[in-house]
């Protein structure tokens, strides 16, 4: 990739975006489109990233329950049918077309995209100017309980994962998107959740408890052996979503040595939770600075959420993210800071995690 010098003056390695669900959508409507041309559809296109000095991140292969919500432009977190179970069986087979489409972008790129699966090979690919995507699982209905689907995704690169999105299965208890609401909903870890912890653990996979609930939270920091990382949360003192983290979960977090992705959905950032996107840079700064005076530096990212929430207008796709850094700067954060916000604090926690 070669770096535009209107990009951000260092890498960024983003810890959640929903790109491939996005483009798996786009062609299930009969729209498909190339990742490797400019689009005005979505966040992430490969064009887009080289502009802004995107290098890579954690790519989520989610199973929506309803397909045709568009995450980016209209869901509706009150509809019950956006939030309904997804059988095993039919939750593998759509991964397995994600992970797919993930291969497919890695093999038609020309060694301009790997699909990464090791913390060295993420460093490698950045290095050398190359866009590096670890697979990631958010919601783990793909996986039986028996764990023969998590051994062959590993195989194929699943890096990470997180138990649960926002609604329940085998694994864990998943929180609403409400506002006002605390994260303390719903019952702790099954069985079946606490095996995956463990599984996880012995292969070196990331586990996320962006989603889970409070009570699986705590379950999940008693029985893990590796740092506890949030890809994509916010702080629940600044915008009191239920999908956001108290502060007794990030100092958790923080004791764990872990890590919290900040995500850039306007109702996860504003104060009154609306979505709304008119949403100031400066609100997304708050929660960084909150983040690195409680967590301290080396343990913030970014989780932006791209391809799957509603941005602030400035943050719109990802040739925002250098005016964010430079909002950041303008804050006072050190150019050490930034470095590490952008990338080095992420790949620190993929090498922590692995096995």
């Amino acid at each position: 990739m070669q770096h535009d010098a209107s990009a951000s003056p260092y890498p960024i390695f983003d810890g959640h975006n929903d790109t491939l669900l996005k483009l798996e959508i786009n062609a299930i409507k009969g729209e498909e489109r190339d990742f490797f041309e400019r689009s005005d559809q979505g966040h992430i296109d490969f064009v887009r990233a080289r502009q802004a000095g995107f290098s890579g991140g954690l790519f989520a292969m989610f199973v929506p329950s309803n397909p045709d919500q568009d995450f980016s432009k209209s869901f509706n977190p009150k509809d019950p049918s956006n939030f309904q179970a997804v059988p095993q069986k039919q939750a593998l087979d759509f991964t397995k077309r994600l992970l797919e489409r993930a291969e497919q972008i890695e093999a038609a790129s020309n060694g301009s995209v790997v699909i990464c699966k090791s913390p060295k090979e993420n460093r490698e690919a950045i290095e050398t100017g190359k866009l590096a995507i670890s697979l990631h699982i958010e919601g783990a209905e793909a996986i039986d309980t028996e764990f023969h689907a998590l051994e062959e995704l590993y195989e194929r690169g699943l890096r990470s994962i997180g138990l649960v999105w926002s609604r329940e299965n085998a694994f864990g208890y998943g929180v609403p998107m409400s506002y006002p609401a605390s994260p303390d909903i719903g019952p702790g870890l099954p069985e079946a959740g606490r095996e995956l912890v463990r599984a996880c653990n012995k292969l070196g996979v990331l586990l996320d408890v962006s989603h889970l609930n409070e009570k699986g939270f705590w379950d999940l920091a008693g029985i893990t052996d590796r740092p506890i990382v949030a890809s994509h949360s916010n702080v629940h003192s600044i915008c009191a979503s239920s999908r956001n983290l108290t502060d007794k979960q990030l100092d958790a977090i923080k004791e764990s040595g872990g890590l919290v992705g900040v995500n850039f959905h306007v109702a996860f950032l504003r104060p009154d939770g609306k979505f709304q996107k008119d949403t100031s840079l400066e609100v997304v700064a708050d929660h960084t600075a909150y983040l690195v005076d409680r967590l301290g530096e080396d343990h913030v990212g970014l989780g932006s959420d791209y391809d799957g929430c509603i941005p602030p207008a400035d943050l719109s796709d990802v040739t925002g993210l250098p005016r964010l850094f430079d909002v950041l700067r303008e804050r006072g954060f050190s150019s050490d800071t930034l470095r590490k916000l952008a990338f080095e604090n992420w790949l620190s926690m993929l090498e922590k995690s692995a096995a």
